[in-house]
């Protein structure tokens, strides 16, 4: 038998090795190298599915996590009820809130304008509450997987806060304010708004912009459960 000419360095660089992860039990921990703002952007489905998803990630190597959603509905077709927030309850560390109420700003859905604007303006004051626990808490140690968020997270997903700074619920100013209020080792996790946030590219450290090719919504295809809600 031929010897592997793969090289030592290589192999070390290789996720894995080659060996199948097990799933391990959930037992709070710390992480090592939070810290940093994502911005999640773009006319695609999939912002909120990817932030939940890395989250959920998060919240698997025991990491606390917290999601504030500032405005979260839909048209008629969606039921009162995000398999989100089903799966959130179950999973260890990881927790949800939303100060949005039922509807979406602008749209035709029977929704209170004033409403919304009032609810967004709660989703900041709640916003900087949350960041002033998490600098308050000492992110390098573990956090009790039920403990309040109150008591300090690893990683905070502010779900939608650029839609709504796209419709002038808040300012871009105050998009900024929060980030100045980001502790350290706090992982800040912004999403939403199909226009580029363009006055935070000198500050977030990963932007992703989720791009449209072809959604079956252009041929009148209704939000669907398990899928969009």
């Amino acid at each position: 038998m031929s010897e592997d000419p793969t090289p030592e360095s290589v192999v070390e660089n290789t996720p894995g090795e080659g060996r199948t992860p097990d799933a391990q039990p959930i037992e709070p921990s710390a992480p090592e190298e939070f810290g940093r703002v994502q911005v999640w952007w773009g006319d695609g489905k999939g912002k909120t599915t990817a932030t939940l998803g890395m989250g959920m990630r998060a919240a698997g190597h025991g990491f606390r996590v917290h999601v504030l959603q500032f405005m979260k509905g839909g048209a008629s077709s969606v039921e009162a009820v995000r398999g989100e927030y089903n799966a959130i309850a179950a999973l260890p560390g990881m927790s949800y809130e939303n100060l949005g109420h039922y509807g979406w700003h602008g749209m035709a859905d029977g929704s209170d304008e004033t409403e919304h604007e009032a609810e967004a303006r709660a989703g900041l004051e709640r916003a900087h509450e949350l960041l002033e626990a998490a600098a308050d808490a000492n992110l390098d140690e573990p956090i009790d997987l039920d403990a309040d968020p109150e008591d300090g997270v690893h990683m905070l997903i502010l779900d939608e806060v650029l839609y709504a700074a796209d419709r002038d619920l808040v300012s871009e100013d105050e998009v900024h304010d929060l980030l100045d209020a980001k502790p350290d080792g706090l992982e800040l996790v912004l999403s939403g708004s199909h226009s580029e946030p363009a006055y935070l590219a000198d500050r977030a450290d990963l932007v992703t912009n989720v791009r449209k090719v072809k959604h079956p919504i252009d041929d009148g295809q209704r939000a669907r459960r398990g899928t969009e809600y």
